[in-house]
């Protein structure tokens, strides 16, 4: 039977599943947000835009994204969910449409101390495995190249049930790691300088031991004194061998000193124990400082840096060893695994220049496999997470990005623009929260939050495309065209500081004079080696302050009165004015409520689901003790003034009963970078990535300094935002000090003095100076990257 054709003149009506192609968000309250409602449309380039601190990440990160990953934890059993971070439904009355969310965020990489660029991507496990197969000689699995991986072996009885009879059997096993057995895979050894624990010119009861906390005749001294090992008043140079080894090395020995049973344990192994243990961020100032003073790092001398011990470092294919591949730039390495022809192992090659490649398009071909995960940048840190996406055959999935032009070059952007429409384009949504017009400038649909930031925040001010942005009169409308103008006039420099024949990762012996006394801008396309100078070369001694782009550490219980120390005079002004003891008015100490223990809230746990939070009823979210609150300064209890904003406390603290000069002090700073409307009571968790960066500026600006060192400061910052942070950086050199900046952002070349150009490319095609001088001259000779770029933006 044949079926005549169909002739129906009108089209079929759309499939009604196809009509799912909006996003729709109802009644969003995350944070700052204030009941927003928007539709987003799928498979399409989104990009939300607004000053810093106006909810973006709140709507993007915490609501949609936050959803989506949710739900997908939700069809998992209880089980499997048990072992996942539980999530609390956001704060939103509807969530429609919503897609598989993946997220790329410029969390930084674990700093662990092995985790590497090769590590943290597959690249370091396909090239174990290539190494397994084809490394001549053959020394055992991929395990042996591994320097994660310690190679141990045993033997001996096992026992069990076999048949209703116990029966014993010998049993023996050994793997083969590739960890150095001298580093532990760490790449570098820690010695302890001797000279730093004790002076061997004296004896115990002269106070031999200089380490912290083992001075004064506490029970860490007398340990060492009254041991019976040795003569407490003999000097430690006149001790013999045995003598010496017992006070450094000794194995922990139980023993009663003064009636007390303590256990004995050399000094080198206790101050492994008690001090080395702990991550340097998480010391004391004081045992910071012992620390860095007593301990130096050196590279391993066995395995001479490369992590793996002799045998992994053995194997070669074509006279090349997993650690000279880990070693070499990665588009060299790219290079060498295209010429391997081996049939055997060529699904594995092929993934493996996949991974490769996609790090050089990405624009990251600069680093090398065995680069620390922890020293990469908040920005190289994203685009590393991005490389398993880019090859991906995924479609209809939703990809949100945080700022993937941070730490790029204004010659970089085009490839990251190129990278977020291919995404699109195969069928994707893509969600970006972005600050920088070339990014804003590609997008299908643009929504613009704000119209301040904080409180003043968590509106949508504009909805639509970018044309209606430019005339729709938000903040970002009107600064969306904005360009600085080159200076017609510079400052002139009152010193130079010296760099000679600076070698740090890809520099090539860089001779260069930076400026004093004036704004000196170091640029360059990323990896170009910037940083390697700024903070490679310039001695981080007396009078420099380094402001980096080091995440902030911080729990729930942090706050910005308690980070930059505004706290501690507030405490004292309270105490001083009501006759208490200052640790009344802290939530973390003795004023804290007894119920909920100064957290303001009661947190339980419901195991695989998520857990909640109640505000306590006793101090109603308050934080203190009810008796803590009578006590009042300027007519204010500590609660009151943890609740104001930045502004309204400056205020409250320059003038009248309630004024207080350090506390003041430290509010203008935090003022002057652009925090005016942060509440002082606010958690640093709640705090978005410019806010953060911009609180540890006004941290670091009352350290006694004459050279500023930045990094990025316009990082996170919205372009109405960087007009401040000109302000701001003009003030720090009218005042008297350097300002040396490590930047992208043009408008801060176009406002320096002095600008030094490194290049021309990344890795080892840069760390040369192609160009010093003033802005106006890079301009007009548009001899490097960055001058035909600034050209351009200043419209010349």
């Amino acid at each position: 039977m044949s079926m005549a054709p169909r002739t129906d003149p009108q089209s079929p009506a759309p499939h009604v599943a196809d009509s799912h192609d909006l996003i729709r968000v109802h009644g969003a309250r995350e944070n700052n947000l204030k009941d927003v409602n928007i539709e987003i449309p799928k498979r399409r380039l989104t990009v939300f835009t607004g000053v810093s601190g106006s909810g973006k990440s709140s709507l993007v990160f915490d609501t949609i994204a936050a959803e989506s990953q949710r739900l997908i934890n939700e069809t998992y059993s209880a089980f499997v969910q048990g072992f996942m971070p539980t999530l609390a439904r956001p704060e939103v009355d509807v969530l429609d449409g919503l897609t598989t969310v993946i997220t790329v965020d410029q969390q930084r990489l674990g700093a662990d101390p092995r985790s590497t660029v090769g590590t943290a991507t597959d690249a370091n496990a396909m090239l174990r495995i290539l190494f397994s197969r084809l490394g001549k000689p053959h020394i055992g699995s991929p395990k042996a190249f591994s320097f994660n991986v310690a190679s141990i072996s045993g033997a001996g009885a096992v026992t069990m049930e076999r048949g209703g009879q116990t029966v014993k059997e010998r049993r023996s096993f050994s793997i083969t790691g590739g960890m150095c057995p001298r580093c532990e895979g760490r790449g570098s050894v820690s010695d302890l300088d001797l000279t730093q624990l004790y002076d061997d010119s004296k004896s115990f009861s002269e106070g031999a031991i200089t380490v912290p906390g083992y001075t004064g005749g506490g029970w860490n001294s007398r340990l060492y004194s009254e041991s019976g090992f040795f003569d407490p008043d003999k000097p430690i140079r006149k001790f013999t061998k045995k003598e010496l080894h017992d006070f450094l090395h000794r194995e922990p020995t139980r023993m009663k000193i003064a009636g007390i049973n303590m256990t004995y344990e050399g000094l080198i192994p206790r101050i492994q124990r008690s001090m080395l243990a702990k991550e340097r961020e998480g010391m004391q100032p004081h045992i910071r400082e012992f620390v860095d003073r007593a301990v130096t790092f050196t590279t391993c001398p066995e395995c001479d840096g490369t992590r793996l011990n002799e045998g992994a470092r053995s194997s070669k294919i074509k006279g090349i060893s997993i650690a000279d591949a880990c070693a070499m730039q990665i588009s060299d390495l790219a290079e060498w695994v295209r010429g391997l022809d081996e049939p055997s192992v060529a699904p594995l090659l092929t993934a493996l220049q996949q991974t490769l490649d996609s790090f050089v398009e990405i624009g990251l071909g600069y680093l090398s496999l065995d680069r620390p995960a922890g020293t990469l940048s908040g920005g190289e840190a994203q685009r590393v997470k991005m490389i398993r996406h880019l090859g991906s055959s995924l479609t209809d999935v939703t990809y949100v990005f945080d700022e993937p032009t941070i730490g790029l070059h204004p010659h970089d952007i085009q490839r990251m623009n190129d990278l977020l429409l291919r995404l699109r384009d195969k069928g994707n949504t893509v969600l970006v929260v972005e600050h920088k017009p070339e990014t804003i400038a590609i997008a299908d649909h643009v929504v613009d939050l704000g119209p301040g930031a904080g409180t003043a925040g968590g509106t949508v001010c504009f909805e639509g495309t970018v044309e209606g942005l430019r005339t729709g009169g938000t903040i970002t409308g009107r600064h969306f065209d904005d360009r600085a103008a080159v200076k017609k006039t510079v400052r002139k420099s009152t010193g130079t500081l010296e760099i000679r024949g600076a070698r740090t990762h890809n520099l090539q012996g860089v001779d260069v004079d930076i400026p004093l006394g004036v704004l000196a801008v170091v640029t360059g396309v990323a990896g170009s080696g910037k940083s390697s100078l700024v903070h490679g070369s310039i001695p981080a001694g007396e009078g420099v302050v380094s402001v980096d782009q080091a995440a902030i550490r911080g729990s729930r219980r942090s706050n910005p009165a308690t980070y930059t120390g505004l706290l501690d005079p507030i405490r004292k002004a309270f105490a001083k004015v009501n006759g208490v003891k200052p640790a009344l008015f802290s939530a973390n100490s003795e004023g804290a409520c007894p119920t909920c223990n100064g957290a303001g809230v009661i947190y339980t746990d419901l195991a695989m689901m998520a857990g909640v939070a109640t505000t306590c009823e006793e101090c109603e979210g308050k934080r203190f003790q009810a008796s803590v609150l009578d006590y009042h300064l300027g007519g204010r209890d500590i609660s009151e003034v943890l609740a104001m904003s930045v502004t309204e406390a400056e205020e409250f603290f320059g003038a009248g009963e309630a004024a207080t000069p350090a506390a003041h002090r430290i509010l203008t700073r935090l003022a002057d970078v652009g925090l005016g409307y942060l509440t002082l009571g606010q958690p640093l968790t709640t705090l978005s990535g410019g806010e953060r960066q911009r609180l540890k500026l006004a941290t670091h600006m009352a350290e006694k300094g004459g050279v500023y060192v930045l990094d990025e400061p316009t990082a996170g910052l919205h372009l109405a935002d960087v007009e401040q942070l000109l302000g701001l950086l003009d003030r720090l050199v009218d005042a008297g000090k350097s300002v040396i900046v490590v930047e992208h952002h043009q408008a801060v070349m176009a406002h320096a003095d002095w600008i030094i150009d490194l290049g021309p490319g990344a890795g080892h095609d840069g760390g040369r100076l192609v160009f010093e001088g003033t802005p106006a001259d890079l301009v007009a000779s548009r001899s490097t990257l960055t001058g035909k770029h600034l050209a351009t933006y200043v419209g010349s």
